[in-house]
C-alpha cells in the first residue's frame, strides 16, 4: 500500500468510528471496544512487524500515516504503544499477546531494569505516566540488553490521566518473569531507542491534531458572522489563521522527515527524531493559541470539539521527552561531531 492509501483507509475508519461521543465516553472511562476491534481487524496494529525480519523499521512510514489520522480524530486507544510493543516482542522473538499493549519506560527520567535471574529475568524500577497501563494486556519493558513482557496485575500500577483524559499510570516493577516472557536483544535496542520511536509517533499524532484544530478554526471563521461579515474576512483573523497554517505545515514536514529517516535508517535517526519532536511541540503551543483566539469563548467549552485536539496537543508535546530534552540531545549530537561537521550534518539531514 502507498502512504496515501494507508492514510485514506485510516481516515475513513477513524472518521466513522472515533466519533465525538466515543471520545467523550473514553475520557469518562469507557473502553471503545468496537473501535479497537475495527483497528485490529484492519491490521493497523501489526503494520510495523508485517513482513519485517527482526528489528526492521521499514514499516514506519505506514505506521506514521495511521498515527497522523489517529491524531486527527483524537482516537482514544493505545495505538502507537501497541504498534511499538508488538514490534519489540516480534524482534525479540517473544510471543505477542492479543489485546492492547503498552511500553515502558516512556520518559528520560524513568528507571527500569531487566536483569538475568535464576529462572528468567528480574524486572525492577519505576516508570511514571505509562500510557494505558490500566487498560493493557501487557507492558513491554525495554532495558539495556533485554525485552520483557509484564502482566500489569503483577506490577504496582497507580492509575492517572493526562490533560486529555487518557490513562497515564505510574508503574512500579519488582517481579520475576519467565524465559518465555523475556529475551536478550542487541545493546543498541534499548530504552533510548524506545524513547526515540515513541517521540516520532507522538510527532505524527501531534501533526494530525494540529490539522484538525486548524480545520476547525477555518470552518468557524467562515461560518461565524460578526458586524455583518464572516470572521474570515477580517485581516486580523486571516493573519492568525495563516500563522496557524504555518505551524501545522512545519510540524507535518518535520514529523514526516523523522518517519522517513526511521524507515530508511532504523535507529540511526536521532537528528530527525529530535527535530520532529521539538518542532511538533513548538507548533502545538503556538497553534493552540491561535485557534482558541479565533474561536473565542466557544473554543473553551466542552460542547465544541476543539478541546479534543488542543488538550491532546498540550499533553502529547511533553510525552516521550519534552522539547527541552530533545533540544539537549540534538545539541550534544552536533557538539560531539565537531564544528566542522555542523553544516554537512544539517544539509544531509
Amino acid at each position: 500500500m502507498t502512504d496515501t492509501l494507508v492514510f485514506d483507509a485510516a481516515e475513513r475508519l477513524f472518521g466513522d468510528l472515533a466519533t465525538e461521543a466515543v471520545v467523550n465516553a473514553a475520557e469518562a472511562g469507557t473502553w471503545p471496544a468496537a473501535l479497537w476491534q475495527a483497528v485490529d481487524a484492519a491490521g493497523f496494529l501489526d503494520v510495523l512487524v508485517a513482513g519485517a525480519a527482526g528489528f526492521d523499521l521499514g514499516g514506519f512510514g505506514d505506521a506514521a500515516q495511521i498515527l497522523r489520522a489517529a491524531g486527527r480524530h483524537a482516537v482514544p486507544l493505545p495505538l502507537a504503544e501497541t504498534m511499538l510493543a508488538r514490534w519489540w516482542l516480534a524482534g525479540a522473538g517473544l510471543a505477542v499477546p492479543q489485546g492492547p499493549l503498552t511500553v515502558a519506560p516512556v520518559e528520560p527520567d524513568d528507571t527500569v531494569a531487566v536483569t538475568p535471574a535464576r529462572r528468567g529475568c528480574r524486572v525492577s524500577g519505576r516508570a511514571g505516566a505509562v500510557p494505558w497501563a490500566t487498560q493493557a494486556a501487557g507492558i513491554v519493558v525495554v532495558a539495556a540488553g533485554y525485552v520483557a513482557l509484564v502482566v500489569p496485575s503483577a506490577a504496582d500500577v497507580r492509575a492517572g490521566t493526562n490533560l486529555a483524559g487518557e490513562p497515564r499510570d505510574e508503574v512500579a516493577f519488582e517481579l520475576d518473569v519467565t524465559d518465555a516472557a523475556a529475551a536478550p536483544v542487541p545493546s543498541a535496542y534499548d530504552a533510548t531507542l524506545l524513547l526515540g520511536l515513541g517521540a516520532a509517533c507522538r510527532a505524527q499524532q501531534i501533526a494530525g491534531a494540529l490539522e484538525t484544530a486548524l480545520e476547525l478554526a477555518v470552518r468557524y471563521a467562515n461560518d461565524r458572522v460578526q458586524f455583518g461579515r464572516p470572521l474570515a474576512k477580517f485581516q486580523a483573523i486571516q493573519h492568525q489563521l495563516a500563522l496557524a497554517a504555518e505551524q501545522a505545515g512545519a510540524a507535518r514536514v518535520a514529523a514526516d522527515g523523522a518517519s522517513a529517516a526511521l524507515a530508511a535508517r532504523g535507529g540511526d535517526a536521532v537528528f530527525a527524531v529530535a527535530a520532529a519532536k521539538i518542532r511538533a511541540g513548538e507548533a502545538a503551543g503556538k497553534l493552540t493559541d491561535y485557534v482558541h483566539q479565533v474561536h473565542g469563548a466557544i473554543g473553551f467549552t466542552h460542547e465544541h470539539r476543539l478541546h479534543h485536539a488542543t488538550r491532546r496537543l498540550w499533553s502529547w508535546r511533553d510525552e516521550f521527552g519534552t522539547e527541552s530534552h530533545w533540544s539537549v540531545a540534538l545539541g550534544r549530537r552536533l557538539a560531539a561531531a565537531g564544528g566542522g561537521a555542523l553544516w554537512p550534518t544539517l544539509t544531509a539531514e
